[in-house]
């Protein structure tokens, strides 16, 4: 077995081990970094639906309340979940990164059948009601026969008067809107009450295939820069050291077959090999002058015989 061939199976075997390693590290934080960064995009749906929300209930509201009671006409972009809807769905059709993203006003007891909770939703809104109304967003992963889903989800308090207009009392609502939705549900709503919750939920396979892309590109990038090296360090070893033992090793050759007249390794550089390639010249040159000094003497006495 070869030097090149030693040294190539030592470089591949420390490189898998390397790569091995390195690659189970960068996976995990890849993976870790991509659920971040879905949190993130969530986080920014959310705001933006609450942004929505809230330039509903101050601006447009007050503009339509008015227009809607004269003409006896519902107008959806008077409910701030309507809006804050409508909002996010523009979000996901002009932007990639949240189509795989869902979001929706979850509410126990909604006006729109549409809102109305699932049983995992209604589990969050029951948790929001036990909290103080400080609490933070909730975040978690829920199992679906679909595979885990990532959700981030956000309170729904009744904190402005307002609201109870229409989720009051029956009585007191809009005409219109008890025309369209009926008299039954959405009502009896409370101030300071959780009555339902928002919530943005993605996929997993989302972070999943981000990671993994991720992860290919760096791999990928990791296995052409060994290949580099690996080029470049073959070549150092070519040039730098095998064909220099090669050299000497055809002149130690030449030596031991008593054709000892080779020109002397030339010497070039001062690391190691050259200091070797020095010594080896040494000792060839002190060979040859004993073999000529031997010569000499063998020759002397067959004269004097």
């Amino acid at each position: 077995m070869g030097l090149r061939l030693k040294f190539n199976i030592l470089l591949i075997f420390t490189f898998l081990i390397g790569i091995s390693i390195a690659g189970v590290i960068a996976y995990k934080i890849l993976e870790q970094n991509a659920e971040e960064e879905v949190n993130q995009l969530a986080g920014v749906m959310m705001s933006s639906a609450n942004a929505m929300r809230q330039y509903t209930i101050r601006q447009i509201k007050p503009l339509l309340v008015a227009q809607q009671k004269q003409s006896e006409t519902f107008y959806p972009q008077t409910v701030p979940a309507y809006a804050a809807t409508q909002t996010v769905g523009i979000m996901q059709k002009k932007f990639k990164e949240y189509r795989e993203f869902s979001y929706k006003e979850a509410t126990i007891n909604p006006t729109n059948p549409d809102n109305r909770a699932s049983s995992w939703e209604e589990d969050i809104i029951r948790w929001f009601r036990n909290q103080p109304a400080t609490v933070a967003p909730k975040r978690g992963i829920r199992q679906t026969p679909n595979g885990p889903y990532m959700y981030l989800s956000s309170p729904i308090r009744i904190t402005n008067q307002a609201c109870l207009g229409c989720h009051g009392h029956p009585d007191n609502a809009p005409l219109a809107m008890k025309a369209k939705y009926g008299s039954v549900n959405g009502f009896g709503w409370k101030i300071n009450q959780v009555v339902g919750a928002q919530i943005v939920s993605v996929p997993m396979t989302v972070p999943f295939a981000r990671a993994q892309k991720t992860f290919a590109t760096f791999m990928g990038s990791l296995i052409g820069v060994f290949i580099f090296v690996a080029f470049l360090l073959n070549i150092f070893l070519n040039t730098f050291i095998i064909k220099r033992i090669k050299r000497m090793s055809s002149i130690a050759n030449d030596i031991s077959l008593g054709t000892g007249q080779s020109k002397e390794f030339v010497i070039k550089g001062t690391d190691e090999v050259a200091s070797l390639a020095k010594s080896f010249n040494r000792m060839r040159r002190s060979l040859t002058s004993a073999m000529d000094m031997l010569e000499e003497t063998t020759g002397n006495f067959t004269r004097l015989q």
